[in-house]
């Protein structure tokens, strides 16, 4: 049945072999991000394998919920909403917070749960997501969390690239180690963990980058590196497979037409104004998949040839004039997938899943 999504375990097994061991090198922990596939059970399997991911972490709680016997630390990486306290003191271990009024709601839960709630306080350097932003706030909502009951904080952290696009260096990452500097001298405080952010820190880690990430980070969040092979930053690990998804749809239509289209244009589906470059008569092919199911612009089809040019709810609309291939109706096209169209693919229902098993040892 198609579109279908191939999760290859083989290759991200590999993928996993090679990050935790150039993390293990630069004495960094690893939070194995699990929100992109969905908490999926056997592709989680393949991380359990691995002793050195000490934690998992995820934006959703009923993602962590459906790891609840896993050995690992569970994480909840968004802010916590004052509605789920009661499921966020039950089933993460830890949970980042930037909110005192939050944390204060989490103290009371542990304290009726009769447990001990751990968190990483998030400190907004420049990307303008999550996070405090000036010191004398921080400073004062850990001077108050260090008289509560039931929260210990366990850690600082930062998130960079996801919002303002701001890039991880040595500086704003030097700057989180001299928060913690600073907490320590105030409060006496050891703490675990220092997150010096995503995928899009591990450039860092590269032998032919310039920079390097800073002593005193102790823990990078690793999602997406995983299954594409490269950083956020488009820096890609010899050794690594970008394949570990690929994306089967069919073809359902595939004719001659003009590339403008006919008549008054205004808004599409989406409220936006589309754009068209009018290249006269070209062999234009449907996909049957659509927004509903991808995000489009995150789709590269093995045959270079072929052109994406556009998505409706339902649809995915391509130009097949350039390719030397004889495409037919009922055939298949192959895509790689960048991160956002494997998270929008991966909690698709009307997008079938297959895995290619391991069939090695790691």
């Amino acid at each position: 049945m198609y579109p279908k999504l191939i999760i290859n375990l083989e290759k991200l097994n590999t993928n996993i072999k090679f990050l935790t061991e150039k993390m293990k090198n630069h004495n960094l922990s690893i939070t194995a991000i699990t929100k992109l596939y969905g908490a999926d059970p056997q592709i989680l399997s393949v991380f359990e394998s691995y002793p050195e991911i000490e934690y998992f972490g995820d934006s959703r709680i009923k993602n962590l919920m459906a790891y609840p016997v896993s050995r690992r630390k569970k994480i909840l990486i968004r802010i916590p909403m004052h509605s789920e306290v009661v499921d966020v003191v039950k089933y993460a271990d830890i949970s980042f917070n930037s909110e005192i009024s939050t944390i204060r709601l989490l103290n009371e839960e542990a304290e009726r749960q009769s447990k001990n709630h751990q968190i990483l306080l998030m400190i907004d350097l420049g990307d303008l997501r999550e996070g405090f932003f000036n010191e004398d706030d921080w400073m004062r909502a850990i001077a108050e969390i260090t008289q509560m009951s039931n929260i210990k904080i366990m850690g600082l952290g930062v998130n960079l690239m996801c919002y303002g696009g701001i890039i991880p260096d040595e500086i704003n990452l030097g700057k989180l180690v001299s928060c913690y500097g600073r907490v320590a001298k105030a409060f006496d405080l050891k703490l675990e963990m220092i997150s010096g952010g995503n995928s899009s820190s591990l450039y860092l880690l590269d032998d032919n980058t310039l920079s390097t990430i800073p002593p005193g980070i102790t823990n990078l969040r690793i999602g997406d590196a995983f299954f594409t092979g490269e950083s956020s930053l488009g820096t890609k690990f010899s050794g690594m497979n970008n394949d570990v998804f690929t994306l089967y749809a069919e073809i359902i239509e595939l004719k001659e037409k003009p590339s403008y289209p006919i008549g008054r244009i205004d808004v599409d589906a989406f409220g936006k104004v589309p754009e068209f470059e009018d290249k006269g008569d070209r062999l234009k092919g449907i996909l049957a998949v659509g927004r509903q199911d991808i995000v489009f612009d995150g789709l590269y089809p093995d045959d270079d040839a072929l052109e994406i040019i556009g998505a409706s709810s339902d649809h995915l609309i391509m130009d097949f004039t350039e390719s030397e291939v004889n495409y037919q109706v009922g055939d298949i096209v192959k895509f790689r997938l960048h991160y956002g169209a494997v998270l929008q693919a991966f909690t698709s229902k009307y997008v079938t899943k297959e895995y290619v098993k391991i069939t090695k040892k790691k």
